[in-house]
């Protein structure tokens, strides 16, 4: 039914493809040449970069204020959803839409006037979507696979896997590099597609892109998307899959109010450490332990809370509870440290 209301999406074939990785892991670059490919089969396309679409100030604030982050991100899916149902809406964007409008009318401009095809044949050309972004939570992930759902459209993702010293040297020589710490704790939260434990993780792929991008990887992609498009998702609802998004959600929500926790102990340690005069590179090895132990701490919390059988809805369990005891286990770990960096200044 939804198809159905998708305007020109009922028409032709299209397919939602996630570009997930590190910063400077090659996504960009994969994305481009994957358009001009995508020409030469006379596909539309356009690449949806997050980049460009939420403002620069979100990405400072997305560890301090979630909430922030995540309802920009949730402008860019609003948008591709309004899309789908109207696509001549070119200069129209939700109310109050948080994104970038220039940057979106670029995205979809490229979809309703391509300029490789006739315009006789672009109406019933396919559509590809390439979502350029970390995409580092399965839980981002699974909003574009809903999304997918929803419409009947293809699905798949590409995770670009590069070693962390490539990406810091590549992010070094850009214009506009991004601080080596969002890299750094990128690496600590990223969680790469896992078809055995998500299933709707299946339609992926992995290129190894520490070394340039090679035709073989750019094939790989093509029939990766060509499959997708071939075979569109089904709407109908899988309870499986629903208790699957509803753990992602809880387990997110018990980490995020957990790290605000932990936060505030990691403040506290450094108040008595500055109350006692530890001396300045014991502070510096007193915030770098700290740091190291807390998101340690919360990646085995979240894979924790994910392989738990019985966690599903937030309504099923005390959130506050397990937040608390969550809490409480790293303020020993917190306190152990503090003691060993005053032991070694004393």
């Amino acid at each position: 039914m939804a198809a159905e209301e998708a305007g020109g999406v009922s028409r032709s074939p299209a397919c939602l493809c996630v570009l997930c990785g590190l910063p400077a892991a090659g996504k960009s670059t994969l994305a481009r040449k994957v358009l001009r490919t995508a020409a030469l089969h006379g596909w539309r396309a356009t690449v949806v970069p997050y980049d460009d679409l939420i403002p620069e100030h979100a990405f400072q604030t997305r560890v301090e204020e979630h909430k922030e982050w995540k309802s920009h991100r949730q402008a860019v899916l609003q948008c591709i959803e309004q899309f789908l149902e109207k696509p001549q809406l070119l200069a129209e964007l939700p109310v109050r839409c948080q994104i970038d409008s220039a940057a979106w009318q670029r995205c979809i401009r490229a979809l309703l006037q391509p300029e490789a095809l006739d315009p006789s044949q672009a109406e019933r050309a396919p559509l590809l979507f390439l979502l350029d972004d970390n995409f580092y939570y399965p839980s981002m992930r699974y909003e574009m696979y809903q999304l997918a759902r929803k419409y009947s459209l293809g699905f798949c993702q590409v995770y670009l896997q590069c070693d962390l010293e490539s990406c810091i040297s590549r992010n070094q020589s850009r214009s506009k590099p991004i601080p080596t710490e969002v890299i750094l704790e990128m690496v600590k939260r990223l969680e790469s597609p896992n078809p055995q434990k998500n299933s709707w993780e299946t339609n992926s792929i992995l290129l190894n892109t520490t070394d340039d991008l090679s035709k073989c990887d750019i094939q790989k992609v093509m029939e990766l998307i060509s499959s997708a498009l071939s075979n569109p998702l089904s709407p109908a609802e899988d309870n499986t899959e629903q208790k699957e998004a509803d753990r992602l959600k809880c387990a997110t929500n018990v980490v995020h109010q957990t790290d605000q926790a932990c936060r505030r102990h990691i403040s506290e340690a450094m108040k008595t450490a500055r109350e006692n005069q530890v001396a300045p590179k014991h502070m510096k090895s007193l915030a770098a332990q700290l740091n190291e132990s807390k998101a340690t701490f919360l990646h085995n919390l979240r894979r924790q809370l994910l392989q738990e059988a019985s966690f599903a809805q937030e309504e099923d369990i005390d959130v506050e509870r397990v937040v608390k005891r969550a809490a409480d286990v790293f303020d020993h770990e917190k306190k152990e440290i503090l003691l060993r960096i005053m032991n070694e200044n004393s």
